[in-house]
């Protein structure tokens, strides 16, 4: 039986923003495709396990090759960090003149998913804004590090863009870090695939209106984790989200991809019936953490 909390976003009388949908671009989708390989690569304990960095970015699993064909080189390398198990890195593509910050998902969902307890605590990215305690915490753990291994990556490469990126509750601490980012005057663009709700409207709202990079929060079919925490908490999304609509084990095409406007909005992903369907969680354009192995979050 489905957890009670999977349908609470249909619980309560949120006032629903108005919502706007629209096809994609080839460009879009060739990007959207593309950094969730970067992603998927945060799941290889190889690309996470030397803080000095150095490692050519690469997915025994397979999983994603635009990567492994490109000169992509981690500068900084985190793994298991403290409390919270935040992991992840920093990379520099040549090939492409990016920098990279990558978080990996968690192994935990499965007690996220079946936890009614979603405190919200102050944070220091905007007055009065407040967001998901533990999502939070890993943020604040990573922070120090990550963000001195971009200002040094940014003195070495100043024409790299920034990109921000994370699959499942990896994508939940990546929205954190473009917020800083965003914040310090650097643009940066945040791809997000299968995340949570991590605030609620003022912050969630912050992050959407900073206008220095691009949102692409994408969600797949009946993936239950971006409908967690429910709305009925008082929690919403980033805008804009990214609609797969394809089955378990396809990857997507452009026109299968729709892009829905709005915090709250009652199609896409949270419009779709309600449901514990991980492995649509796990697959995104590929089984995107195929390297954490079965102990993963997306496993049935």
């Amino acid at each position: 039986m489905p957890c009670p909390l999977l349908a609470g976003w249909l619980s309560g009388t949120p006032v629903l923003n108005s919502s706007r949908h629209s096809a994609i671009s080839e460009s879009d989708y060739s990007n959207l495709s593309l950094f969730e390989q970067f992603s998927a690569a945060a799941y290889c304990p190889n690309n996470n396990n030397d803080i000095a960095g150095g490692t050519k970015l690469s997915c025994p699993t397979g999983n994603c090759p635009l990567v492994e064909s490109s000169d992509v080189t981690t500068v900084y390398e985190f793994q298991n960090s403290l409390e919270t198990d935040v992991t992840g890195y920093v990379a520099v593509d040549k090939t492409r003149s990016l920098t990279v910050l990558a978080f990996r998902g968690s192994s935990s969902v499965r007690n996220f998913i079946t936890d009614a307890n979603f405190p919200l605590v102050p944070t220091d990215i905007c007055d009065g804004c407040t967001a998901h305690g533990g999502f939070w915490k890993s943020w604040l753990e990573a922070r120090t590090g990550v963000t001195a291994a971009l200002k040094t990556a940014a003195a070495a490469n100043p024409n790299n863009k920034v990109i921000i990126t994370g699959h499942s509750l990896g994508g939940a601490i990546a929205d954190f870090a473009a917020a800083e980012v965003r914040k310090s005057g650097v643009a940066a663009d945040l791809f997000t695939y299968g995340a949570p709700r991590i605030a609620g409207k003022k912050l969630s709202d912050f992050i959407t209106n900073q206008n220095a990079g691009g949102n692409f929060r994408v969600t797949h079919l009946n993936d239950p984790v971006p409908r967690l925490p429910p709305i009925a908490l008082g929690f919403v999304h980033i805008s804009p989200e990214y609609y797969i609509s394809t089955g378990n084990n396809i990857v997507p095409t452009a026109n299968d991809i729709t892009k829905y406007t709005g915090s709250i909005n009652l199609s896409g992903n949270t419009g779709n019936k309600p449901g514990l369907d991980l492995s649509a969680h796990g697959w995104y354009f590929s089984q995107v953490g195929a390297c954490g192995g079965d102990d993963f979050e997306f496993k049935n």
